[in-house]
């Protein structure tokens, strides 16, 4: 589930057809955001970076990122993008529904391949730089892509397909299939109660969100909440709240014209003096100064 503040910018990018659910766009870290929180969706994404470096990311992991480099990430996979130092980052954002490429009709291809690939069996690279034996394979079928995308001929659409068919073919070709264990298992599960969780801050951020509410909804205690969410995000809950907050309220700031009040109230702070103090901390400068940059 994504941040408001990504779906905010993914609502002005809307698929040009319906029926074909593809889309593709530029964007820069930290132009266009300041970071990316942790979000997912039910799309196949792939990110292709074309210029500088940056942070990527995955299931909680961090990942150095630069040029040249494309990052695969499956559906509902928690991922997020952030600034590499004070380096700024370029990236293509290709998002687009593995239901186009499939079967409407349960098929062999479904079988071997998208079945597999969708559930995690498959022991597939999140991350191929230019060292990468599978690179030049996979960053030609991109390249043919945003070709086609930005020229659109006659039935490109058709020529579209199958860069990727050809794509999918080559992480097939060299996949192996993981093997079932305890500790996966466990992964999964563990993944599934974050996803609930970064769900449950969605969509109740602008309120407050007291820790016998959220650790409830999980189905945790609260002392077992609080450790659960400190092991697996590294932060405290009350820390990334904060956090998740401000990065919306800085987004906000520089594409709206509301009052910073108004804004403080619509991200969940409910003491103006607070938020102006705990807006300084993290950017440095108060909000008025930074709508003004």
């Amino acid at each position: 589930m994504n941040s408001l503040e990504y779906e905010n910018y993914m609502e002005t990018k809307a698929h040009a057809d319906p029926l074909f659910p593809y889309n593709t766009y530029l964007c820069s870290i930290p132009l266009d955001f300041n970071a990316v929180p942790l979000h997912w969706h039910p799309y196949m994404e792939i990110i292709y970076i074309k210029k500088g470096k940056g942070n990527v990311t995955l299931d909680f992991t961090t990942h150095y990122v630069e040029e040249g480099d494309i990052i695969l990430i499956l559906p509902g996979r928690i991922h997020g993008i952030s600034q590499y130092s004070s380096y700024s980052m370029e990236y293509e954002n290709i998002i687009f529904s593995v239901d186009l490429f499939r079967s409407r009709n349960h098929d062999t291809l479904d079988s071997e391949f998208f079945l597999p690939l969708l559930s995690g069996e498959l022991n597939i690279k999140s991350i191929y730089d230019r060292d990468d034996p599978l690179y030049n394979s996979l960053s030609s079928c991109l390249n043919r892509v945003d070709a086609l995308c930005a020229s659109t001929p006659k039935g490109y659409r058709l020529a579209l397909k199958s860069c990727y068919f050809e794509f999918f073919y080559t992480l097939y070709a060299h996949a192996e299939q993981k093997a079932e264990t305890s500790d996966r298992k466990n992964h999964a599960k563990n993944l599934d109660r974050t996803k609930a969780i970064l769900s449950y801050i969605d969509r109740n951020y602008k309120e407050a969100i007291p820790i016998a509410d959220i650790a409830s909804y999980c189905g945790f205690s609260e002392s077992h909440f609080m450790r659960f969410f400190k092991n697996t995000m590294g932060v405290s809950f009350t820390t990334y709240l904060c956090d998740f907050r401000l990065n919306i309220a800085a987004r906000l700031l520089v594409t709206t014209d509301d009052s910073i009040l108004s804004i403080a109230e619509s991200c969940g702070f409910f003491n103006l003096s607070y938020f102006n103090r705990t807006f300084k901390k993290k950017y440095g400068v108060t909000p008025g100064g930074y709508r003004k940059r």
